[in-house]
């Protein structure tokens, strides 16, 4: 479960100064809908007006002189019209902010993923980045069409009701500033008190993506190992926190939001009277100047409490934002190269020079990995579980940083080459080959600009591919659906061959490339993968020793160290640990 933290005021103005500052590529269109903002306020401020004098000068008076009443209406009618155009206008320029502001947010954030090392997918669920793109965006827009838009006309209208007032009756709007002292003390009370359940929530719901996300991605295991009722229970524990916090948020909002501040409205409607009663004594009121005031009022009082109904959307946005911000500014990049543009993979010799490593900063998983593979030859890598192989690879591919020992290609720094050289030379297939949502041409391509059909197709029939996409309908435009699961292990590890080949490297790294083979295609996996060692560097993570027999030379790792080195019968001989385990796959009962 994710850890719960809270905003600081400060905190929330940063993130409140940062979004706003997404705003400033579309300043026309603030400017526009400003002034429509201004223009729907001034309208609204010149109703009770109108009212008023058709009041005491046309109902009090009962004249009706039909040139000047014509007049009244029709204007009436106008401002009407105005007012109701300047507020369409302006929620649309602001809802059209909103959605490009949320578009370049989460182009920022996805961008930001492709930039990230492993160690922060390592820390965070995939649920929670899910979370924090969808729905964490998703509430940010509320923030500029419910509170921005709110705020800003609950500013001109709380200032243009003052003046209008004012004009009214000077010492009455006097007595009217005792309430800005309790309205500003409610909602700093509000604001202290949502932020910190508006987070928990924000967090905890979370905590659900991640949830489910895990479930459903291992729904087999968790169905053939009958843990249904563990996952039940998980959930429902963190759906109930996440209840019970919404809840809190409810009762906050139904005690400090609109009921408090409707009470102070009817208390100023009640002094408004009372004052009006006691002077009516004493001098003449009109009925028009009174059905004014209390207009003006509730003018006053009704932006601050739309302004408080929106304080909970205004707390769920800073929140989410600060979650996203949060993904953005991660530091956790990927490993940094120091490029030298003279460098590039021509023979694809690599050496590991007494490298070691620790994921945690404190246990190393690699301990002084030493070995050379010359161009051309095939170097694997075995040992139980947790000895290091991965971790071999995590390297020199670049998913991890290491500060300790060196490794070179063709004696250069693996940090002296671009991501590029390295990514368009070394080739990597994985146990489990992730196939992408859309065609087999478009997986072998994996969207490459320059890449043609040809190149693609040359590709599929080097690895023997092509033989079971011809029998399908569209062949090459054949729709793949979510992770390929139309297909079997084997038609998929063949994609990812023919995926890797496309690009010709001249480094091949198989990391179990044939664990999870289907019988069927296993010996068509095997031929393509001896078609494909032939003239390249290969480092070759293996899971049955059967398949690595012909390796130039086989590094026995274990606790992260290489234990035994040598070719196939060298090993053997030295009937070590790698001879055990070759026996105990061949059945023959040795105990390791």
């Amino acid at each position: 479960m994710s850890k719960i933290t809270s905003l600081s005021a400060k905190d929330q103005g940063k993130t409140v100064f940062r979004l706003i500052k997404y705003t400033s590529p579309y300043k026309g269109i603030i400017a526009l809908a400003f002034l429509m903002l201004t223009l729907a306020t001034v309208t609204s401020m010149l109703t009770p007006y109108l009212i008023k004098v058709f009041i005491d000068d046309f109902l009090t008076p009962n004249n009706f002189p039909q040139n000047k009443l014509i007049l009244l209406v029709g204007f009436f009618i106008g401002i009407q019209i105005i007012g109701a155009i300047a507020t369409y206008i302006n929620d649309y320029m602001f809802q059209y902010l909103a959605f490009k502001v949320i578009q370049q947010l989460r182009i920022d954030a996805f961008n930001k993923l492709g930039s990230l090392g492993m160690r922060y997918f390592d820390k965070v669920s995939g649920g929670s980045i899910v979370s924090r793109l969808t729905n964490d965006t998703e509430t940010i827009v509320n923030m500029f069409i419910g509170v921005f838009s709110t705020v800003i006309m609950a500013v001109f209208m709380m200032i243009s009701s003052y003046i209008m007032m004012f004009i009214l009756d000077v010492q009455l709007a006097l007595y009217a500033l005792i309430f800005m002292p309790i309205i500003i003390c409610l909602l700093i009370i509000y604001r202290k008190y949502s932020a910190i359940l508006f987070n928990k929530s924000r967090q905890l719901l979370s905590d659900l993506n991640s949830k489910l996300a895990e479930s459903i991605e291992g729904m087999t295991m968790i169905q053939a190992l009958n843990q249904q009722k563990r996952l039940n229970d998980e959930f429902n524990q963190i759906n109930d926190e996440h209840y019970d916090y919404m809840l809190k948020t409810v009762k906050l909002d139904s005690l400090l939001l609109r009921p408090a501040i409707s009470m102070l409205a009817i208390f100023a409607t009640v002094m408004i009277l009372g004052y009006f009663g006691i002077i009516s004594f004493s001098a003449t009121i009109t009925a028009g100047v009174v059905f004014a005031f209390i207009q003006y009022m509730e003018r006053f009082f009704e932006p601050i409490n739309q302004v408080s109904q929106n304080l909970n959307v205004l707390q769920q946005a800073i929140v989410s934002a600060s979650r996203v911000f949060e993904l953005i500014d991660d530091e956790t990049y990927e490993p940094k190269q120091d490029v030298n543009n003279e460098h590039q993979i021509t023979e694809g010799k690599v050496t590991f020079e007494d490298v070691s490593f620790s994921y945690n900063g404190e246990t190393d998983v690699l301990k002084h990995i030493s070995f050379t593979v010359n161009p051309g030859e095939t170097v694997a890598l075995v040992g139980h579980t947790g000895s290091g192989k991965s971790s071999i690879i995590n390297l020199f591919m670049r998913f991890y940083e290491f500060e300790r020992g060196q490794i070179m290609i063709d004696n250069q720094s693996l940090k002296s080459f671009s991501k590029d050289e390295l990514k368009s030379k070394i080739g990597l297939v994985l146990q489990d080959a992730f196939i992408f949502y859309g065609t087999i041409l478009s997986n072998i391509k994996l969207y490459h600009p320059k890449m043609t059909f040809e190149q693609a197709q040359a590709a599929a029939s080097f690895v023997q591919a092509d033989r079971f996409i011809q029998q399908l309908d569209g062949q090459y435009e054949h729709k793949v659906t979510e992770k390929g699961s139309a297909f079997s292990s084997g038609e998929r590890q063949l994609i990812a061959f023919a995926r890797t080949m496309a690009v010709d490297p001249k480094i091949l790294i198989l990391d179990e490339a044939t664990a999870n083979i289907d019988s069927e295609t296993e010996e068509q996996i095997q031929a393509a993968l001896n078609h494909m060692r032939q003239g390249r560097t290969t480092i070759a993570i293996a899971h049955r020793l059967a398949t690595i027999q012909d390796a130039d030379q086989i590094l026995v790792l274990n606790n992260g160290e290489i234990v035994e080195r040598g070719t196939h019968d060298m090993l053997i001989s030295q009937q070590g640990i790698y001879y055990q385990m070759y026996q105990l796959q061949k059945g023959s009962g040795t105990e390791i």
